[in-house]
C-alpha cells in the first residue's frame, strides 16, 4: 500500500509541475501508437475482408454501427470513471478513485452482458435496421453474431483502458491495446483463408483479440496500475453514477451517435447498390486512421488537463490546450495532403476489381481529406470539456459531427445531389462543427482565465 501511495505522489508531482510541451508528447506517444494500432487493424479487418466479396466488406461497415454501441458504453463508463478518477488524484482523494475505479468497471460488464442477449435476440431486425441489404444480410448476421458474443469483455476492456490513461499510466494501456490488435492481425489472415472460414473467421479473430486485451488491460491495471481492481470497492450508488454520466455523457453521444449515423449512411447508400455502401466503408476506415493519431494525442492532453484542473492549476491546462491544437492541425494538414494526393492507390489495396466501389471510394475520400485539417480544434475542444466536466457543452460539441449537422445531410442531400450527396455529407458535417466548436472550447478557456484573475486579486 506505501508502494502504491508513493507512486500516486510521484505521478500527482509529475502531471502538476513537468514542463507542459514535453509532458504532453511523453504523455501523447503510447496513446498515439494505442490509436494507430487500433485504426491500423480495423484497416486490416476491412482489408482482409474485401478479398472475400463486396458484399463482405459491406457487411463489415454495417457491423461497424453495432461495435459502435458496445464501444459507446465501454466510453461511457471508462471516460466518466476515468475522468472522476484523475480528477480525485489530483486532488488527493485516493479512497473515492478506488471505489470509482471498481464501479465503472463492474457495471460496464453488466452492461455488456445486457446487450450480448437482447443482441442475439433481436439479431435480424438489427441487421436490417443498420442497413443491410438483402444480398448484405447473412454475411452481416454472420458478423454480428460473433462481435456481440465479445460485447462483456469489449466494453470493460475498454474502461480499464481509459482508466489507466486518465491515471497517467498511459504506457500499459497502450500494451494492453497493442496486445490485441498483433493477434487481430495475425488471426485474420489464418481464420479467413487458411481455414476459409471467411467473414465468419474475421469475427472470431476480432472477438478472440479482444479478449487478450481486455485480459492484458486486467493484470496490468491490479499489478502496474496506480489504482487495482477489487470487488469491494465495487459501490453503486446515485452519487457514483451521476458522477459517470456528468464525465461519460459526452462520449456516450459521440458513440452512439456515431452508429446512428452510420446506420443512416448505409441505408442512404444502399439505394446506389452494395459498391456505394462498401466505398463508404472504406473511406470512413481511412478517415479514422488519419484521426486516430489525433485522438491519441487529445488522449494524452486529458490527464494532465484532468489533474492540473483538479489541482486549480489552469494556467498549465490552458497551455497545454493552446500547444496540442496547434501540433494536432499541422499533423492533420500533412495526412490530408497525402491522402488527397494518394486516394487511388489507397482505395486500390482494398478494391481492384469493383469498379463502381473504387469510383465512389476515390472520390469521397477526397472530400474527407479537405476537411481533415478541422479535425484538430473539434476533437481537442471536445476533450478538454469532457474532462473538465462541463457536460452540456461536451455533449452538444459531441452529438454535432456524426449527428445534428451529419444525420440531416446524409438524409437530404442524396435526394437532390444523388451519390454526390453521400460522398460530402461527412465534410459539410465537418465544416459546421468546426464553426460552432470555436466559441464551445474557448468558453472554458475563458473561465479558467477569470478565475486566475480572481485567484491572483485574493493572493
Amino acid at each position: 500500500m506505501t508502494d502504491k501511495k508513493t507512486k500516486q505522489e510521484e505521478k500527482y508531482k509529475y502531471l502538476t509541475q513537468a514542463n507542459i510541451e514535453p509532458l504532453i508528447v511523453k504523455m501523447a506517444i503510447p496513446t498515439i501508437i494505442s490509436m494507430l494500432t487500433t485504426s491500423f487493424y480495423n484497416m486490416a479487418d476491412t482489408f482482409f475482408v474485401s478479398k472475400i466479396n463486396t458484399q463482405s466488406t459491406a457487411a463489415v461497415g454495417i457491423v461497424f454501427s453495432m461495435m459502435a454501441i458496445i464501444q459507446a458504453i465501454g466510453f461511457f463508463f471508462g471516460h466518466g470513471s476515468g475522468n472522476y478518477i484523475s480528477i480525485k488524484l489530483g486532488a488527493k482523494d485516493t479512497l473515492e478513485a478506488s471505489k470509482m475505479a471498481a464501479t465503472g468497471f463492474l457495471s460496464a460488464m453488466i452492461v455488456g452482458f445486457i446487450i450480448l442477449i437482447f443482441g442475439i435476440i433481436f439479431i435480424n431486425p438489427l441487421a436490417h435496421i443498420l442497413g443491410s441489404t438483402n444480398t448484405i444480410l447473412p454475411y452481416s448476421k454472420t458478423y454480428m453474431k460473433y462481435i456481440l458474443i465479445g460485447a462483456p469483455y469489449m466494453t470493460a476492456s475498454i474502461v480499464l483502458n481509459n482508466q489507466l490513461r486518465l491515471q497517467g499510466n498511459a504506457l500499459f494501456a497502450m500494451i494492453g491495446l497493442i496486445s490485441g490488435a498483433i493477434i487481430n492481425i495475425i488471426l485474420d489472415p489464418i481464420f479467413i483463408f487458411y481455414f476459409d472460414m471467411g467473414i465468419k473467421g474475421a469475427a472470431i479473430g476480432t472477438i478472440i483479440s479482444q479478449f487478450i486485451s481486455f485480459c492484458v488491460l486486467l493484470i496490468g491495471s491490479n499489478v502496474w496500475g496506480t489504482l487495482p481492481i477489487r470487488l469491494k470497492d465495487f459501490s453503486p450508488s446515485l452519487e457514483k453514477y451521476k458522477a459517470i454520466i456528468v464525465g461519460g455523457l459526452p462520449s456516450l453521444c459521440r458513440q452512439s451517435i456515431s452508429s446512428f449515423s452510420t446506420a443512416f449512411l448505409n441505408t442512404s447508400a444502399s439505394f446506389f447498390g452494395d459498391a456505394a455502401i462498401a466505398a463508404m466503408s472504406i473511406v470512413n476506415r481511412v478517415s479514422m486512421f488519419a484521426n486516430s493519431a489525433i485522438i491519441g494525442f487529445g488522449q494524452g492532453f486529458q490527464p494532465v488537463c484532468g489533474f492540473n484542473y483538479g489541482a486549480k492549476k489552469y494556467d498549465r491546462v490552458i497551455k497545454a490546450f493552446y500547444f496540442c491544437v496547434k501540433v494536432s492541425t499541422i499533423v492533420l494538414i500533412i495526412f490530408a495532403f497525402i491522402i488527397f494526393i494518394n486516394s487511388h492507390y489507397i482505395v486500390n489495396l482494398f478494391n481492384k476489381e469493383d469498379e463502381a466501389l473504387f469510383s465512389v471510394a476515390n472520390r469521397a475520400l477526397r472530400y474527407q481529406a479537405l476537411t481533415l485539417p478541422l479535425w484538430g480544434l473539434i476533437t481537442l475542444s471536445s476533450m478538454i470539456l469532457q474532462t473538465t466536466r462541463k457536460t452540456i457543452r461536451a455533449s452538444i460539441l459531441a452529438l454535432a459531427k456524426q449527428g445534428i449537422f451529419f444525420i440531416p445531410i446524409v438524409y437530404i442531400l442524396p435526394k437532390f445531389l444523388g451519390l454526390f450527396g453521400i460522398e460530402i455529407a461527412q465534410p459539410l458535417a465537418d465544416l459546421f462543427t468546426f464553426i460552432i466548436s470555436i466559441p464551445l472550447g474557448y468558453s472554458i478557456i475563458r473561465e479558467m482565465k477569470i478565475e486566475l484573475k480572481n485567484n491572483t486579486k485574493v493572493t
